[in-house]
């Protein structure tokens, strides 16, 4: 009887077992999402909600030349890893003096060691950049890119405020930093 118990027992957990085996592990370049006003920030009132939010997937340095090399200068990279950038606004936001209507995009950009060419793009869920069309472009706009001192390992977008109704998109990896300002 207990050799009955024990086999049902196994039988049951048995698909249990399997199932869960099937799972990927973890990416290697996993996601994240970047909010402004941050929802981390410490000072965010309740009930302030996201005027911006940035779903990304953040790649790992991991000893690799990034700019110049591993991302290419002058050409269109989907900004992370994984499939494109995707950038939600909740109203209207002017990104570098050009107004962006609410809504959904993918975020491109095209480095080079000066400055970075930013593109909103209408497409969507894109898996890179192979699919990039610049006729499908809502706006693009330049912003400075600058070294630092410190390398950043993981790829990173962050926001921040700016002023009274301004604010800036940061984006940053190894030591490379670009800024572009924003207002609403």
């Amino acid at each position: 009887m207990k050799t009955l118990g024990f086999v049902l027992i196994l039988l049951l957990c048995l698909p249990a077992l399997s199932f869960s085996q099937s799972f990927r592990g973890i990416d290697r370049s996993p996601a994240d999402i970047a909010y402004f006003p941050d929802n981390f920030a410490h000072d965010r009132k309740e009930g302030e909600k996201a005027l911006i939010k940035i779903v990304y997937n953040r790649p790992q340095k991991n000893g690799r030349e990034i700019f110049g090399s591993l991302v290419p200068y002058g050409k269109v990279w989907r900004t992370g890893a994984n499939e494109a950038t995707e950038v939600k606004l909740y109203q209207d936001i002017n990104f570098g003096g050009k107004m962006l209507k609410a809504g959904t995009y993918s975020l491109f950009t095209i480095p080079t060691e000066g400055n970075w060419t930013i593109i909103f793009s209408k497409d969507l869920d894109y898996w890179g950049s192979y699919g990039y069309k610049e006729e499908n472009d809502a706006i693009r706009v330049i912003a400075p890119s600058r070294q630092t001192d410190k390398t950043l390992e993981a790829f990173s977008i962050q926001m921040v405020e700016d002023g009274k109704f301004m604010g800036k998109l940061m984006i940053a990896w190894d030591k490379t930093i670009v800024e572009l300002p924003f207002g609403w």
